[in-house]
């Protein structure tokens, strides 16, 4: 296949960036930003020792990294907005059969990183396969497909402004169920939430994430609605952008927007609490208008006062991003499945290469660091090899 096909099936899925970084490269740096973020909060050298910062919330509240996800499907939006100016002249049949099929595709590799390496140690130190019963059914890249799907059903079906009223009727919808269908005495524990208990009739427990204590996933089926809107709010950001140039009037406005957003959440925090695992609405609208501040902030640097030298580093990750991130779990997951001793081939190199001379959080987080360069040289590799990873 010659470049230009690379590019035009690359820039095409609409979960992968669209081929126009000289008039959209802010799209390209905030994906990559993502992604680089991304491998270095779920690769630490030790999850025993984390700096703040790169912990999720223990349940309500807000970090840094409580940012990424929402943020990587606030770029699927994006991109969605230049892959659906293409949609829009295709019949119904071809639209619906490209989305399901990245769907799907998305989908099945996200269960295919759960199942990985398909066999375990036993506690004799046997191997063994593992049950495949009982895999985890969801995940990133599951939440990251559904989304996906249901947000260009929305954007296809319901055009601008139906998708304008689907997103806010969602968000309502969503607290009205989480409050009235919860634990009276408190609708947003972990025990006693309606995401939980909605889950819970469609996932088998040994099919569910344990991560809390409890089987309860946080990438679950109901709160999959409200992350949908992740991926609407930046198809509309993607839309005003190019409606409206790379200018300071846009930057002006994204800011205000993002800064609204922000506000409104924080009052909604009062009610409904800014709540990853649960994605509650305040969370969407706190990370929507984080990542609409980040991305006029970028539009500013890259495409204004153009200072562009410094973004190739992201560019690198924002060109192959899922498969990038796809990448650096298959790789963290070999290193912990080989064996040194009685140490994993992980843990091995994190004592050697970085407990000898650093400790504690520092050593961790040099680890993930450096672990996240390990996957930015993956990547700078595959885009001056030109290869681009089509889903």
């Amino acid at each position: 296949m010659n470049k230009a096909a690379v590019v035009s099936n690359y820039a095409d899925t609409g979960l992968l960036p669209n081929k126009t970084s000289d008039r959209y490269l802010a799209l390209d740096v905030l994906r990559g930003m993502t992604i680089a973020l991304m491998v270095i909060v779920n690769n630490p050298g030790s999850w025993g020792s984390i700096y703040a910062p790169f912990k999720h919330a223990a349940w309500h509240g807000f970090t840094i990294t409580d940012l990424v996800f929402p943020s990587f499907l606030f770029v699927v939006g994006n991109a969605t907005s230049f892959s659906m100016r293409k949609f829009e002249k295709q019949s119904d049949s071809v639209f619906l059969r490209k989305v399901v099929k990245r769907t799907v595709l998305i989908f099945l590799i996200g269960l295919f990183l759960n199942l990985f390496p398909f066999v375990k140690w036993s506690d004799a130190g046997e191997l063994v396969m593992k049950d495949f019963t009982a895999v985890r059914i969801l995940g990133v890249l599951q939440r990251i497909a559904l989304c996906y799907f249901i947000a260009s059903l929305v954007i296809r079906y319901l055009k601008y402004n139906g998708a304008m009223v689907f997103g806010i009727a969602t968000l309502l919808a969503y607290w009205a169920i989480m409050y009235f269908f919860g634990d009276p005495t408190d609708p947003y524990s972990l025990e006693g939430n309606a995401a939980l208990k909605f889950d819970r009739l469609f996932l088998p427990e040994a099919n569910t994430y344990k991560g809390f204590g409890i089987p309860f996933d946080p990438e679950g089926l109901l709160s999959t609605l409200p992350a949908a809107v992740n991926v609407i709010a930046g198809y509309f950001a993607g839309v005003f952008i190019q409606k409206n140039g790379n200018n300071l009037n846009s930057v002006f406005k994204l800011n205000l927007a993002g800064a609204a957003l922000v506000a409104v959440a924080f009052v909604w925090d009062l009610y409904f609490p800014i709540n990853k695992p649960l994605w509650t609405s305040s969370y969407v609208l706190h990370s929507v208008g984080l990542s609409l501040i980040i991305l006029g902030v970028l539009m500013f640097i890259i495409e204004i006062a153009g200072y562009v030298k410094w973004s190739y580093f992201f560019e690198a990750f924002g060109k192959n991003p899922l498969f990038i991130f796809a990448f650096a779990t298959l790789v963290i997951k070999l290193l912990n499945f080989i064996k040194i001793g009685d140490v994993s081939l992980q843990k091995w190199i994190y004592e050697r290469l970085f407990l000898t001379w650093s400790e504690g959080e520092t050593a961790s987080l040099l680890f993930a660091v450096s672990y996240m360069l390990v996957m930015w040289l993956v990547g700078f590799w595959m885009d001056k090899k030109k290869i681009y990873v089509k889903v």
